[in-house]
């Protein structure tokens, strides 16, 4: 096993293990998983982003994750499991047509980004994970490094994306480094993450019916070959967040699902959204960013790979193509990220249609944004 150490002066140490990301081998995750049973913390990939996992059974592991993250308390997380035999030791039985429904849905999409909010058994796992609440969230990630991980260890991992709280979600071993170095016990690099959005999340609403809390990886249209019927909450809701959806009592009760709630994935410089017909919107663009630059600051436009040749910026980042946005969910955070390394203090965003992947995606980069939207 090739095991790297990183050093904070003062903060402790964080332990980097480099594994294949497609086939660990036997024992190459035996020191991280041992320290899962210790009550460490580590950061690992799954095929969404990388995550920061904790025995979710133990609250001192667990308030070691909102540690490192500065997550707000009230923020439920979602359970990683290895086997759908897991479930029974975590959640409570449903209805004949709930079960049958949950079922289905984790035949077709387990391992994979869907997340569902079941029952939770009482005292199966620290209340802090649950945030008070008497669901709990589960999902089985499908990558390789998490699953052995996870049936290694033993534990049933609570795990939250792995950056401080707020910053764009990783989806590189070296953006969990850049966060949370000296803050967590050890890093899994397994290579890059593939979807690039955290897990779509549901709850099942009653007979054979899903409500989406969260939009990601699993779009809505392939929940419906499942359910019989797939309804939105209004904070997720496709133009929520862009100004078309949700309520002040919406953003003030408490989240029953990870980023339904919190400002997330923003970069350090101040970013808008433009909205609206393509040559309106890089029309617009360029003369907000001509006057920034006036203005003396350093400018920044995020933009498809259909337009970007519109932009002269200082710093104009590809994000994917309208034609592929699963290029584009993919490329996202990373792109975030460039901006930061890059001193980049404005940034202009393009949107995109929200239909399939494109609306997890406008989820992200509205909440990135912190909702500023103008329409031209």
């Amino acid at each position: 096993m090739n095991t790297n150490t990183n050093t904070n002066t003062g903060v402790g140490n964080t332990r980097v293990w480099q594994v294949s990301g497609t086939a660990p081998q036997a024992g190459e995750l035996a020191e991280a998983a041992a320290l899962m049973r210790e009550g460490g913390t580590i950061a690992f990939p799954t095929e969404t982003v990388y995550g920061l996992g904790a025995d979710a059974r133990r609250t001192e592991a667990v308030e070691r994750i909102f540690g490192a993250k500065g997550r707000p308390s009230d923020n439920p997380l979602i359970v990683h499991i290895a086997d759908t035999a897991q479930l029974a030791e975590l959640t409570l039985p449903l209805g004949a047509e709930e079960a049958a429904l949950a079922e289905r849905l984790m035949a077709r999409f387990w391992p994979g980004p869907l997340t569902l909010v079941l029952p939770v058994k009482p005292g199966a796992v620290s209340p802090r994970v649950t945030a008070g609440l008497d669901t709990v969230a589960v999902r089985m990630p499908a990558h390789p490094v998490a699953l052995q991980l996870i049936a290694e260890s033993g534990c049933p991992l609570a795990a939250p994306s792995a950056n401080r709280s707020g910053r764009p979600s990783p989806t590189l071993a070296a953006h969990v480094r850049d966060d949370l170095s000296g803050r967590i016990d050890g890093i899994v690099d397994g290579g890059a993450a593939g979807v690039g959005l955290e897990s779509t999340v549901v709850e099942i609403a009653g007979g054979d019916s899903v409500r989406i809390l969260r939009p990601g990886g699993v779009t809505a249209e392939a929940l419906r070959e499942v359910a019989a019927h797939v309804a939105y909450d209004a904070v997720a809701a496709p133009g929520a967040g862009m100004g078309e959806g949700g309520t002040a009592a919406d953003a003030a009760a408490a989240p029953r699902s990870p980023g339904m709630k919190y400002a997330h994935y923003a970069p350090q410089g101040l970013m808008q959204l433009v909205k609206g017909e393509p040559d309106a919107v890089s029309a617009y663009i360029r003369a907000e960013t001509a006057a920034a630059r006036e203005r003396g600051e350093r400018t920044g436009v995020l933009a498809f790979a259909e337009h970007a040749a519109r932009y002269d910026a200082d710093c104009v980042l590809v994000v994917g193509s309208l034609a592929q946005l699963e290029t584009a969910a993919h490329g996202l955070y990373g792109a975030l990220r460039e901006f930061d390394a890059r001193g980049v203090q404005r940034i202009w965003a393009e949107t995109c249609p929200e239909h399939g992947i494109g609306h997890a995606l406008m989820n992200r980069l509205a909440k990135a944004a912190g909702h500023a939207v103008v329409r031209v």
